[in-house]
């Protein structure tokens, strides 16, 4: 089996506000051999106390803002970065260029923007922004962003987007930064991610249809008129924190099968999640360094 990149998780909710253990945790990842980084996003946590949310977040969970968080890790550490994902269509799109091409710069081209629809009506309402037409924004949205990052002066006029011969600096060094979508395994995000992603985002693990929207994926580039071997796929692997702690080779040889697994079944690279409810971060921070053999090449 080729070695693919293999990244871990930041686990946002558990992780706690202490910078100390955020950066603990990025040079855990560092020496056990992690290629990349995975920060995943929220701006608000929505009170679900009178009513009902889609999602699995709310407002006792707490989120590291993801480019002010990725910025300052680039500034000690060598990893790869990746949102996944920063939920794109409540934010406005000239600033998310802006932050993207800082991160891009401030790490040397070690950036790779993935990015999501969102859930949480709540959250847009919030922060001004239309919850009902973000599919559709949000494609215009990555047609907008790859202009000003690869343009001195962009002038751009769109359902939603108005630019007047304007342009930010710096530009990012990867010129344009890669975006990758991320998505479930419904048929009209995996044809968006084929026709005008880098790349895709699964948030499916080994069993549950990876092999199969990666296909659908692929074709979706084939039939874009694109090269689909030029589209990346991302797996996920999950690992319960208390089972690493008690059977620790029983669980790395559970996940090496299902990382070699997604690999065969299309994977270019592969990220691993710890779960683990409220637990000290000390204990995240512990596990990943058991997790080193996953790193290592397939033999």
């Amino acid at each position: 089996m080729d070695r693919v990149p293999m990244g871990i998780i930041l686990p946002q909710n558990q992780i706690g506000p202490d910078p100390a253990d955020v950066r603990a945790f990025v040079a855990a990842a560092e020496s056990a051999g992690f290629s990349y980084l995975q920060v995943y996003d929220h701006v608000l946590g929505a009170d679900t106390t009178n009513r009902q949310l889609s999602g699995p977040y709310g407002l006792h969970d707490q989120f590291h803002e993801v480019l002010v968080t990725l910025g300052w890790i680039a500034g000690f550490s060598s990893l790869e970065l990746m949102t996944g994902v920063l939920v794109l269509p409540q934010r406005q799109t000239a600033l998310v260029a802006k932050q993207a091409a800082q991160v891009d710069v401030l790490s040397g081209g070690r950036f790779i923007l993935g990015v999501g629809i969102g859930w949480n009506h709540v959250e847009f309402t919030a922060l001004g922004m239309s919850f009902r037409d973000r599919a559709a924004r949000y494609e215009e949205q990555i047609e907008v962003l790859r202009a000003l990052w690869t343009n001195e002066s962009v002038d751009y006029t769109g359902r939603w987007h108005r630019i007047e011969a304007a342009g930010i600096l710096p530009r990012p060094v990867q010129q344009p930064i890669p975006v990758w979508i991320g998505s479930g395994t419904g048929a009209i995000p995996l044809r968006r991610a084929g026709r005008i992603a880098d790349g895709w985002i699964s948030n499916v693990t080994v069993d549950n249809g990876f092999a199969e929207a990666g296909r659908a994926v692929r074709q979706a580039a084939a039939d874009a008129g694109r090269d689909p071997a030029s589209i990346g796929l991302q797996a996920r692997v999950d690992v319960r924190l208390r089972e690493l702690a008690d059977e620790p080779t029983v669980v790395l040889d559970v996940a090496r099968r299902q990382r070699d697994r997604l690999v065969a079944d299309g994977a270019t690279r592969v990220s691993v999640q710890l779960l683990g409810g409220p637990r000290p971060p000390a204990e995240f921070i512990e596990a990943v360094a058991r997790l080193a053999p996953l790193c290592e090449p397939a033999g």
